[in-house]
């Protein structure tokens, strides 16, 4: 039974910093998104996603497909999430053009289903013959998952109900192969599962949850079916190693695995469905097996972003420790599907390191994700730039140093969109009698239960949170692990209040103010000394920030420096011309001459030198240059 759950869609309206961020992509990103995927974008790469189910639905009618499929198998998720940003952008900023745009989508994606609820235009336009046949590679339940999504933030958002219902047909076709004539197997790629719990919620239809625990329940069960999918069928898309169990997450039943191992994406979205059905069905085993995959990430195999994935092997987790900075993948996708899994996590459990976790991932890695203009976008988060190795080296070539318009496999830039258009569910949950403030994001929120609370803060780069009681009940504030010291004050009077597992409880009433006063004192971050990509280097941070350091503040040369431990570290004052907004901070440093040889017998030249640290989520929007986040540290 769940402890707490997220937000209606509507029940938050965005101010401050994540109310400019949710009109950016009102404004930019959902426009730009779209004439990408109509393919009317100049100079950027080919999509056709729109064009594909138009084609779809020619072949499904018998017609001619005109130019057929073009595009990634997973092509038609692209469109879902597209649309879900665009429904949860409607949310807040209502947009008769912008629905009218999706309403005729939709009417091309539901002219796409065949008579027998089957939704995929890749099988439908290029090999029919082909559906349910190689489920390892061919994605079906995975777009599948995300137009399930899709289906249900624009019913909930707008209570239109087409493309809920071409999903409800989708989902009894899945069923029905699945489960009433009991073919065999499981996704490729998760994602199905979480999507066919926000089903179930949305209509109450069983046969959703059921698929779900299904699809989770046989999961490596017998570890050997991709390989044996391959015997009866044998065909490919990409030629994936069926008996690389651990990449597959199908080495062991979900409850038996310790290990977060394989490609990150697929890995944190199965966990984000095992967490959701632990709590909707109060499995404790489930919820352990999540708890056991959390540590795993959390202590052994996550960046200090909040990225996850450190190999472009596979865009993989590698092993314990393995963390290293110049090759880090750290796939914008895998952070925001790591923000799920913390998400889904709190509903089994309020405990703030759920919270910090997911406040971390968004404020670094997924919001680097993305350039500040809303045009450009990564897929590679790397911890560390050296133009002229990165980008160009073969071991190194993932690792951009600018940020691309658009990608052949664009699974980030609609991903992003989404998450930061729904960035009030994952700040503010609810159970019936107190409202949940899990991340600090300036506006109103409406609560189920009947509260009303309107939040007004300049965080991430301020410290004090204020929020006016409209509709009383019980408050519940994280209080984040990072925060030495803090203050809550109700009414003006301030509180002596203990935290349960990170989180104060206030009891409130209606025209009350409460407070929070957090400790924004910058931080020396260091790394265990089993990661040795990180032995005598320190991280800068301030808050949920993690800062880095760029050639661009730098006389255009980090790797030289070397902060001093204990130095000053002073911050600078709130610039709103300088990367849409931002804090620098300085820190004491010492910059080595170079010899200008490879190699020398002579001690380096130090000088004194002031660094100039920003922001990480900023980085890379001044051209190419160096960008550092671990520096070296000397005494």
């Amino acid at each position: 039974m769940k402890i707490q759950s997220r937000i209606s869609p509507a029940a938050y309206k965005s101010e401050d910093f994540i109310g400019k961020y949710q009109k950016l992509i009102k404004d930019t990103v959902i426009p730009y998104q779209y004439t990408v995927l109509c393919d009317e974008a100049p100079d950027t790469e080919k999509s056709h996603v729109v064009q594909n189910f138009v084609n779809a639905g020619k072949a499904v009618k018998g017609e001619d497909v005109g130019d057929g499929f073009y595009g990634m198998v997973f092509q038609d998720s692209d469109a879902a999430k597209w649309i879900e940003a665009a429904a949860y952008s409607l949310a807040d900023f209502p947009d008769a053009e912008l629905e009218k745009t999706v309403d005729e989508l939709i009417e091309k994606i539901e002219a796409a289903q065949d008579t027998d609820g089957y939704l995929n235009t890749y099988f439908t336009i290029k090999d029919k013959d082909k559906r349910w046949t190689n489920l390892s590679e061919g994605h079906e339940l995975y777009c599948s998952g995300h137009m399930m999504e899709a289906a249900c933030a624009y019913y909930e958002v707008t209570g239109k109900r087409v493309l809920l219902d071409v999903m409800l047909r989708n989902a009894e076709h899945i069923y029905n192969h699945f489960i009433a004539e009991g073919h065999e197997g499981y996704p490729g790629h998760p994602e199905v599962e979480l999507a066919l719990m926000k089903m179930y919620r949305c209509t109450g239809n069983k046969h959703c949850l059921e698929l779900a625990e299904h699809f989770i329940n046989v999961r490596g069960v017998d570890k050997h079916f991709y390989e044996k999918e391959k015997e009866k069928y044998d065909w490919t898309v990409w030629g994936n190693n069926r008996s690389d169990y651990d990449y597959q997450q199908s080495g062991k039943p979900v409850r038996e695995q310790t290990d977060a191992t394989g490609h990150s994406v697929r890995a944190v979205y199965l966990y984000t469905g095992m967490a959701d059905l632990a709590s909707e069905t109060n499995d404790k085993s489930l919820f352990d097996a999540c708890k056991t995959l959390w540590n795993s990430i959390t202590q052994k195999r996550m960046y200090i972003t909040g990225g996850i994935g450190s190999t472009v092997i596979g865009e993989a987790f590698s092993v314990d420790y393995d963390l290293p900075s110049d090759t880090a993948y750290a796939e914008t996708c895998a952070s925001i599907g790591l923000m799920f899994f913390a998400s889904r996590m709190l509903e089994n459990e309020v405990n703030s390191e759920y919270a910090d976790i997911m406040e971390t991932a968004f404020y670094n890695t997924v919001l680097a994700g993305m350039q500040l203009d809303g045009k450009r976008f990564f897929y590679v988060n790397p911890l560390e730039i050296i133009p002229g190795i990165s980008g160009v080296s073969p071991t190194h070539r993932h690792d951009l140093t600018e940020r691309p318009k658009w990608y052949t496999c664009a699974c980030c830039p609609p991903n992003a969109a989404r998450l930061i258009s729904s960035f009030g569910q994952y700040a503010y949950g609810e159970n019936d009698t107190t409202a949940f403030c899990h991340l600090f994001a300036g506006g109103t929120v409406e609560f189920r239960n009947g509260m009303k609370l309107a939040c007004k803060t300049a965080y991430p780069y301020d410290f004090t949170v204020t929020y006016k009681i409209e509709k009383g009940g019980t408050i519940a504030v994280r209080i984040p692990a990072w925060s030495k010291n803090y203050t809550v004050e109700l009414n003006g009077e301030t509180k002596s209040m203990s935290a349960e597992k990170g989180y104060v409880y206030i009891s409130v009433e209606d025209g009350d103010s409460v407070k929070l006063i957090l400790d924004g004192t910058p931080r020396f971050v260091y790394a265990s000394t089993k990661v040795p990509e990180l032995s005598g280097k320190t991280a800068l941070c301030r808050g949920p920030l993690v800062y880095c350091f760029e050639g661009a503040d730098n006389e255009n040369d980090v790797l030289s420096v070397s902060l001093k431990r204990g130095g000053k570290v002073n911050i600078g004052s709130f610039d709103n011309n300088l990367l849409s907004g931002t804090v620098q901070l300085t820190a004491e440093a010492v910059r080595r001459e170079d010899s200008n040889t490879l190699y020398s017998s002579d001690a380096p030249i130090e000088k004194e030198y002031t660094a100039v640290a920003v922001p990480y989520y900023t980085w890379g929007n001044r051209g190419e240059n160096q960008m550092r986040v671990w520096m070296n540290e000397m005494r």
